[in-house]
């Protein structure tokens, strides 16, 4: 049995994986043929979706899945957001009878809130993690993907890539 150590592993998130909290979301056909997306109907809203990182873990010091970095799709369509903004949590399991534990997890996003990542256009917005660790097996990650929404504005969200170093 082999050891592998590759610092270049990403995995597809589809958006029938995504789970949006606030706004009128639908999955529709994308913009170009043979894609699908979440799509918000327009209204001036704060909409907000959950990503959920599903990579591999392990219980293993130093071991299973490193995350680096997240990559995002999306389209913005008819007026341009306030802001696009994601943050990155970690969620440590609970013991049976204890609540779960969310921590913010440092990182950086590419594009700048207010106007790269906001202006009617196709988007990829990458969120790079400060301090990327491995996964423990009683931990996983979630990517908020926040967004403000003027009257008219029109969101697709295609997909979602996670960027990890495998160890295993």
């Amino acid at each position: 049995m082999g050891y592998t150590h590759n610092t270049h592993m990403s995995k597809i998130i589809p958006c029938t994986e995504m789970m949006p909290i606030t706004g009128t979301w639908t999955e529709v056909a994308g913009q170009v043929a043979g894609t699908i997306c979440k799509h918000k109907a327009a209204a001036a809203e704060t909409a907000i979706v959950y990503i959920p990182i599903t990579i591999p873990s392990n219980s293993v010091a130093l071991q299973g899945s490193k995350l680096l970095s997240v990559e995002i799709d999306y389209e913005v369509l008819v007026a341009a957001c306030t802001s696009v903004t994601a943050a990155l949590t970690k969620v440590t399991r609970g013991a049976d009878g204890s609540d779960a534990v969310v921590a913010a997890v440092t990182g950086t996003q590419n594009l700048t809130a207010a106007t790269d990542a906001a202006d009617v256009d196709e988007h990829k917005l990458t969120f790079t993690v400060t301090t990327p660790a491995f996964i423990d097996n009683d931990e996983y990650y979630i990517l908020t993907l926040t967004c403000v929404a003027a009257a008219t504005t029109q969101l697709d969200i295609l997909a979602a890539v996670a960027n990890y170093t495998a160890r295993m």
